[in-house]
Formats: C-alpha cells, sequence, structure tokens
C-alpha cells in the first residue's frame, strides 16, 4: 500500500512558528522507512489506525483500554492496565510490519508505571514452539535487563538453546524512570541490536549474564555477554506472530502485560543511525 497522509504535519503555531512536536512527527512521518506511526490522537469505531505508514495497520482493542488526554505528540495516549488490556494486528494484516529486511527500529514514547511490560512488535512465546520476531519490552530481568529498555530479534521464534527463554535481547545501561513520559527505543542492523533512552546509546561492559549457571558445561558459572550493543548477526524471522501493542502471548496466555501509557510508536524497516535516534527517539520538548 501506499504511504497514508499524515494528520499531524508540521503546523504554525500562534505566533507562527513551528512547534518542536510538529517538526518532530514531520520529519517521523516522511522518513522513507516508515513502516507505522501510531499518534493515539483518535479511536475510530475499528480501532486505532496509523497516522502514518505504509498500510492500514489497525489495532484493535483488548480488555479495558483507556483513551487518556496526556501524552507528548498528539497530547493523548492509550492507557493500559498491566491486567489484561492491550491492542492487537493479526499476522495476516500486518503486512510490512512482518519485517523482511533484516533491519527494524522501533520507537515508543511511553509512561511506565513499573514491572516488565511488552510495549510493541511482533513477538509470540508460545504456539509453535514460540513465534518471535521483534519487540520492545521495558524491563525484563531475566538476563540483566531489570528497568531497562530491552530490543528483542529471533531468528528461529522459539527460545535460545540451551536457556528456558530468548535471551537475544540488548538492554539499555540507562534505567527506566517510572511515572515519567520518557522515550524507548532500540535499532538493529542485522548484526547489532542497541537500546536508547530519550535518543541516547549507552554501551554496557561485558558482564555475567544471571540465571545462566549450569546450562553449558564448558561454562558453569554463566556465560559473559556484552547486553549494549548485542551481537546477534542470524537476522529476524518470518515466523507469522501478530503485531501487539502492551502485552505478548506466553504459555499461560496473554502477559507481560505493559501498566501505564502509550503516547506513540514508529516502527521503520530499517536501523536508523544514531543522529536519526538523537532527533526523532526523544520527548519533544514542550513550549513555553
Amino acid at each position: 500500500m501506499g504511504i497514508i497522509a499524515s494528520i499531524h504535519l508540521a503546523t504554525p503555531t500562534a505566533f507562527g512558528q513551528t512547534s518542536a512536536i510538529d517538526l518532530q512527527v514531520a520529519e517521523i512521518v516522511k522518513h522513507a522507512n516508515l513502516v507505522a506511526f501510531w499518534d493515539f490522537a483518535e479511536c475510530t469505531d475499528s480501532g486505532w489506525m496509523p497516522t502514518a505508514g505504509k498500510g492500514l495497520f489497525c489495532l484493535n482493542n483488548k480488555g479495558n483500554i483507556a483513551h487518556v488526554k496526556d501524552g507528548p505528540l498528539s497530547g493523548s495516549s492509550v492507557g493500559l492496565d498491566g491486567r489484561s488490556s492491550y491492542l492487537s494486528l493479526p499476522h495476516d494484516l500486518s503486512g510490512d510490519l512482518d519485517i523482511q529486511t533484516n533491519r527494524v527500529t522501533v520507537i515508543a514514547w511511553v509512561k511506565w508505571e513499573g514491572g516488565t511490560g511488552f510495549v510493541a512488535g511482533k513477538w509470540n512465546e508460545h504456539d509453535g514452539g514460540g513465534r518471535r520476531q521483534y519487540g520492545l519490552f521495558v524491563s525484563l530481568p531475566y538476563y540483566n535487563g531489570g528497568d531497562q529498555v530491552c530490543g528483542h530479534i529471533s531468528q528461529m521464534g522459539g527460545p535460545t538453546d540451551p536457556f528456558p527463554y530468548s535471551i537475544d535481547y540488548s538492554a539499555s545501561k540507562q534505567r527506566v524512570p517510572k511515572s515519567k513520559w520518557v522515550c524507548v527505543a532500540f535499532t538493529y542492523d542485522g548484526m547489532y541490536i542497541k537500546s536508547y533512552l530519550n535518543g541516547a546509546f549507552e554501551a554496557r561492559e561485558p558482564e555475567l549474564i544471571e540465571r545462566t549457571a549450569g546450562f553449558l558445561k564448558d561454562k558453569p558459572e554463566g556465560i559473559i555477554q556484552q547486553k549494549n550493543p548485542y551481537f546477534y548477526p542470524y537476522g529476524i524471522g518470518s515466523n507469522r506472530s501478530d503485531f501487539t501493542v502492551g502485552a505478548v502471548e506466553l504459555k499461560r496466555g496473554m502477559g507481560n502485560f505493559f501498566k501505564g501509557k502509550i503516547g506513540g510508536i514508529a516502527v521503520f524497516d530499517d536501523a536508523l543511525s544514531p543522529a536519526e535516534m538523537a532527533r526523532l527517539a526523544v520527548v519533544p520538548p514542550v513550549s513555553k
């Protein structure tokens, strides 16, 4: 499908100037590699339609979804209760969100209230042994990602052998603050996953990964990895996962529910550069 026209392109303010928010949104909307951008300004009878992108990717409400007049982009956001609410788009309707380039960027503007929370992506940890593809999380305590921005990539869809879960994610060095609007994001360029907080990438030193002891005979105390950037040269699998916001499917049903507000999501089929992330993956300043 063609590009959907944006309804939030840069417009003059009452003083004849263009706001920082409009400039940031305009750059996101016109980006050649944008797949979809939701600013959650309005929910239609069909669901949450993207403001711009390469398809009519309508996110459907599941559970109790609040439309909150609070957000850094459109002034609105979706409120998720952390228990049962999430948004979903079936795989068969996901089009270019089923990334085929082995390169991806996911950016989201969130006000997180704590706990392991899935933000957005195509990530299913149960069906057929797992249909993991790519996903943005806040706080993955297993494998050294607690309270951090985590970008997950999977080629085969299942857990990382010999471990019970997928270990293949980057985790920001910075901690994500609670109850505050921030921008969480990750990029994947086919070789490295990088996690960002408010447009900033900070490298982590190689470290012993928790909960990996006892799985490998040659490394009985556990494995040592660098979590940011995270080396993953295997690419993104096309594993037929639904695109979801706010939760993923686990063995027990939907889980990893995000608690808080999500005020915007942008998905690109390329790894944005550090300079682009510094401009686009930030909370725009509020005009005085």
